[in-house]
């Protein structure tokens, strides 16, 4: 059983690509492009500076991205084609930690003359690089920087204290995408306060995106998720032309979802990490009821994101999987861990049901471990959720919150 809460779309535009979205040639609105002007500006002011950092804030779906690599774009086109320039010439690279996203980018590469493939990187290759060589880098940009790690990581051959510690120290100008909301494990663990001691006096600059361009809805959408994520069930977004769905069953919420990806492409099942899952070749299963499909495949060497695979649809995607993409539509299981008290009115998270133990690693050298928890998986939930440009649909496992759910839904104006 589903309860509609929408009242049908009109010519709300959908994606099918998300090369497209994050294309330097793609169109900014005058905020966006007044922020790729600041941040060139910022790098020509402090180009013979020993240190300075800029820092984008803002929500998921609000062009960081976009904006971050347009800048970028620029600063190579400066500096490798005007001669003229006070940017010409120098060393640049952008690092994005996200495997998927690094794909999106070197793909974008490939289409845009200024750029090379090599101007991507993962962030422990570049600094592992560095130090062995010596160098420096003149401007360092960083996608996702709240996803760098805040510790040593010698899995990952990572063996100093923290990422964006040592790119500072190879680079003149660091320009970084930094959403706290968005930090997922431990062992890359951040919040304001700790990117404050960070930064220390180095001179810095934060500018901000608001306006949200993922999320086709209005105000209340938004508002209602961030209230989720910050434990408080709140009425339902008023209907309107996002497509916003409570769902009874997960295999009608599936069956939903692949309507609509034959019908506008880029529509997935999402999950909470609260399901088995083993890097061991093998499929590991999502079961709900009567919904039963695998988790999404390992693909390390597929020139495509797992979002833009077209056997995707068939799987379930996870927050690492689809952090950073965008979908038209988005179905978000909410697993065991995410539950509802009745008596408090408000969300509970039990970490104890959260399978994803890698992102608890690391948990003695937190202050408060269990909130840093419920905070990790709060965030999860809200990547989740903020994935879909028409529209969300969501199943709860735990009864009590699918109950509460089908009751806001059912009172919903």
């Amino acid at each position: 059983m589903t309860m509609d809460c929408t009242n049908g779309m009109n010519d709300a535009a959908e994606i099918n690509s998300s090369v497209s979205k994050l294309s330097p040639v793609q169109t900014l609105t005058p905020k966006q492009m007044a922020l790729v002007s600041d941040i060139v500006k910022f790098c020509d002011v402090h180009r013979h500076d020993d240190h300075a950092v800029l820092v984008i804030e803002g929500d998921a779906g609000t062009g960081k991205s976009l904006v971050l690599n347009t800048a970028f774009t620029t600063i190579q086109m400066e500096s490798r084609q005007n001669r003229g320039s006070p940017l010409y010439g120098t060393q640049n690279i952008l690092l994005v930690n996200h495997p998927e996203m690094i794909k999106l980018y070197r793909n974008i590469s490939a289409t845009v003359p200024a750029l090379r493939r090599k101007d991507y990187e993962r962030p422990t290759s570049f600094i592992n690089t560095m130090h062995k060589s010596g160098g420096r880098e003149d401007i360092v940009f960083v996608d996702e920087a709240h996803l760098l790690l805040t510790r040593s990581d010698p899995y990952n051959r990572f063996r100093q204290n923290n990422q964006l510690e040592e790119i500072m120290k190879l680079a003149r100008i660091v320009v970084i995408v930094f959403d706290p909301r968005q930090t997922l494990k431990f062992k890359g663990y951040w919040d304001q306060d700790r990117l404050d001691a960070l930064l220390g006096s180095i001179p810095r600059e934060v500018v901000s995106l608001t306006d949200q361009f993922r999320v086709r809805a209005r105000p209340d959408v938004m508002a209602w998720v961030r209230n989720f994520c910050d434990g408080k069930l709140t009425a339902l977004p008023a209907k309107q032309d996002f497509d916003f769905r409570i769902y009874d069953d997960a295999e009608t919420m599936y069956q939903d979802i692949c309507r609509k990806n034959r019908q506008y492409g880029l529509c997935r099942i999402l999950s909470t990490y609260d399901y088995p899952y083993t890097l061991n070749g093998q499929d590991h299963f999502i079961e709900a009821g009567r919904f039963r499909l695998r988790w999404d495949r390992t693909q390390p060497g597929h020139p495509l994101p797992w979002a833009e695979r077209e056997d995707s649809v068939d799987e379930v995607g996870s927050v690492y999987t689809v952090q950073g993409f965008d979908l038209n539509y988005a179905g978000v299981i909410l697993g065991p861990s995410v539950g509802y008290d009745p008596k408090n009115g408000c969300i509970t998270l039990d970490p104890s049901r959260y399978e994803d133990g890698a992102a608890f690693a690391g948990r003695d050298h937190m202050k408060d471990a269990e909130a840093a928890k419920r905070h990790v998986m709060f965030n999860a939930i809200f990547v989740l959720m903020t994935r879909g440009i028409r529209g969300l649909y969501l199943y709860a496992a735990d009864p009590a919150l699918r109950i509460r759910l089908r009751e806001l839904c059912n009172t919903r104006h």
